[in-house]
């Protein structure tokens, strides 16, 4: 049996109209072409954001858009014609270098743009609400503009703000146990574990993580599968309670 079709450029006309009369929900996954360790793939944020939005219309109803790989990020000048972005700098980076792969970043005046566009256009095509979340600089400024751009576009808009971050489980680390768990869960052909150190004193360059329950050398797809399933009920939590 073929999987139920929601992803915004695979519907036929009529599947579209059916499915945005069912649940006028649009999904936004906010990705990057980022590095993620040694041991996860480039496009980790949007791989995860659009798999975990992917459940949400398949359990909940509604459509999901085209990860965007654009995003802001810290940016810091490093020298004649460098600049570093992001984990480029973190502490686990020493010396701090441009790390392999990084090619997202835009301004945050940029990114604000992008987005107002597309939700001029969802608004357009007949969407009553939003739901948005991936990368973590493109999280926060999605969740900054929330409640101006509701009445500008006259459209609801969900993020992971207040309650529903206190229990969010998807994307809450960098490469770490979390997200290095949720790409095992839904792409397990593509993370390689042997590119880390087996020496647990050895911190993975690039990869931000909370202490030892935050290492990624602990991650597991069984993990990743708790942790979809938890943020789907915090979607689902959110859209029931704004009446979409």
């Amino acid at each position: 049996m073929s999987e139920t079709k929601v992803r915004y450029a695979d519907l036929l006309p009529h599947e579209f109209r059916a499915r945005l009369k069912a649940r006028p929900v649009a999904y936004l996954p906010l990705g990057t072409l980022e590095w993620h360790g040694e041991h996860l793939p480039l496009g980790t944020d949007a791989i995860i954001s659009e798999a975990l939005f992917v459940r949400c219309a398949r359990e909940l109803g509604g459509i999901v858009l085209p990860p965007v790989h654009l995003g802001p990020d810290r940016i810091k000048p490093a020298g004649p014609g460098q600049t570093l972005i992001g984990m480029d700098y973190h502490e686990s980076v020493e010396p701090a270098r441009p790390l392999d792969g990084s090619c997202y970043w835009v301004s945050q005046g940029f990114f604000a743009a992008l987005v107002d566009a597309i939700l001029e256009q969802l608004r357009r095509a007949g969407f009553k609400a939003v739901v948005a979340d991936g990368h973590g600089p493109s999280r926060g400024s999605w969740v900054s503009h929330l409640k101006e751009r509701e009445e500008r576009f006259g459209l609801t808009l969900i993020g992971v703000t207040g309650e529903m971050a206190q229990g969010w489980t998807s994307m809450m680390d960098h490469a770490a146990r979390n997200e290095t768990s949720l790409v095992m869960a839904v792409r397990p052909e593509l993370p390689d574990l042997s590119q880390l150190s087996p020496d647990r004193a050895v911190a993975p360059v690039g990869v931000g993580w909370g202490g030892p329950k935050g290492d990624p050398r602990d991650a597991s797809a069984a993990y990743g599968e708790a942790c979809l399933a938890a943020a789907v009920k915090l979607v689902q939590r959110e859209l029931d309670a704004k009446g979409v």
